[in-house]
């Protein structure tokens, strides 16, 4: 549940947050030297001096040498608690010896057969437990599981055209690089989106299959529904956004679009890579109670594997063993990969992991809006389960546009700034959120506020 800020509206000094800014960003170069070492020798041999390009950062990316628990150390040496945890994999914390154990057991009995093993049954039969989809396949990332789950859409309706949410990042593959981080002048009329290739290389033919359609909002998705009448495969949608901060459903907005998926014909997809091992044990689906035909998952099933996975109903189960639709890979299911789920599911992120998570969680969120409050920042916390943020918009947004609109970016950036120059990792970027392990202690989430507090006073004038 979101904690909305009651005070007034700040008036932000505008000269005074360029002039920390720059200062902080002064500080963030001394003393990452030798990140910016490591950076100029990337930019000779990787693209943008970075393995995916989400990991750019002005002015370069930190690069980490280790971590432990909830902490991990830069190649300079400074210590942080990583509340950046790999983007929401790392919810078991670093180097965890139970996933660790079970891996190197694994490796000694061999790493890779193109075969199935046990394993995989093992940590199927743990999905359905969780989610109460009766039949799973595995992948290798979120975006192979969005991919196969919406090639199993279009084969299982024989239909082309797919709806997504606008702002939402579903996977890097052609039917979902569409209305990703669009411009607010690009986007069209809020009523009747236009789909926006997220950069180039992705047919113009390609990007009229997906129609986008903003969060929260049932009656654009009715419109779309009906100027599409038999011809959309399915929905794939977060059912909590996780790409611009997060934004939770409103009421009734899951059901409905549940509803409007059976009456049109079209799969509800899903997208819980972010949500589904993170927000509670069954994810999205057992936090909303809303059933999806199917869930997409990665992330932080795998304990920091590159694994993934997708959940369907019997229906769709029988498609794909039927072979009409193929879903393939030479890694699905590789045995190092389903011994580190293996653990990571029924060992480690157990109901009463949980149940941790939630409450330190809803204690970090409280203090920091006691920290809002204090110095009237114009923002609000929100979060659930292991995730969490601070919103700097003085009113709630519920969708793409008003993140684009409302959310104060400077002030964004320069938070990030201190919790980095405080001992904070956080995660690249003004839109993401911070994700807790279950090796977070009061004393994680006490460097957390201080930075936090320190942030606020100095951008309020003390």
């Amino acid at each position: 549940m979101a904690q909305t800020s009651t005070a007034a509206e700040s008036t932000i000094d505008r000269k005074l947050l360029n002039k920390l800014t720059e200062a902080e960003m002064a500080r963030f170069r001394e003393h990452t030297p030798t990140s910016a070492e490591y950076f100029d020798r990337a930019r000779k041999v990787m693209p943008g001096g970075v393995p995916s390009s989400f990991q750019l950062n002005d002015p370069w990316p930190v690069y980490i040498d280790r971590g432990q628990g909830a902490l991990v150390w830069d190649v300079d040496g400074g210590e942080y608690v990583d509340f950046h945890n790999g983007f929401g994999v790392m919810c078991i914390g670093h180097a965890n010896p139970t996933v660790g154990n079970a891996v190197k057991a694994r490796h000694d009995e061999g790493t890779h057969f193109a075969a199935p093993t046990n394993g995989s049954i093992v940590v199927a039969e743990n999905l359905v437990e969780r989610f109460g989809l009766p039949q799973w396949r595995f992948s290798n990332s979120g975006t192979e599981s969005t991919m196969s789950a919406i090639h199993l859409a279009r084969g299982a309706t024989e239909r082309d055209y797919i709806i997504k949410v606008e702002g939402s990042y579903d996977g890097h593959h052609d039917a979902v690089m569409v209305s990703c981080y669009p411009e607010i002048d690009e986007m069209g009329p809020a009523d009747d989106p236009t789909p926006i290739p997220f950069g180039s290389g992705y047919p113009e033919a390609v990007v009229e299959l997906t129609r986008p359609v903003p969060f929260n909002d049932p009656e654009v998705l009715e419109k779309v529904f009906k100027a599409y009448e038999g011809q959309i495969a399915g929905m794939i949608i977060e059912p909590a956004m996780m790409n611009i901060n997060i934004i939770p459903p409103k009421e009734g907005y899951l059901e409905r679009v549940r509803e409007l998926c059976d009456q049109h014909g079209a799969k509800l997809i899903f997208d819980e890579v972010k949500t589904g091992a993170t927000i509670s044990y069954g994810g999205a689906v057992q936090r909303f109670g809303v059933m999806p035909d199917m869930v997409c998952l990665a992330k932080a099933i795998a304990g920091g594997y590159p694994g993934g996975a997708i959940g369907m109903t019997a229906e769709l189960g029988e498609v794909v063993a039927s072979d009409k639709v193929h879903q393939i890979g030479t890694f699905n299911g590789n045995p190092l990969v389903m011994a580190a789920s293996e653990a990571t599911l029924t060992e480690v992120l157990t109901p009463d992991a949980y149940k941790k998570l939630e409450g330190t969680n809803e204690a970090l969120k409280k203090r920091c809006q006691e920290v809002i409050d204090r110095y009237g920042l114009p923002a609000y916390t929100e979060g659930m389960g292991a995730k969490g943020c601070v919103i700097f918009s003085p009113e709630r947004i519920h969708n793409y546009r008003d993140y684009l609109t409302k959310v104060d970016g400077e002030l964004s950036t320069l938070a990030w700034l201190y919790h980095m120059n405080h001992g904070i990792f956080m995660t690249p970027g003004v839109e993401e959120e911070w994700t807790l392990s279950i090796a977070h202690e009061q004393e994680h989430i006490d460097r957390y506020v201080a930075a936090f507090e320190a942030f606020a006073s100095d951008v309020s004038g003390g």
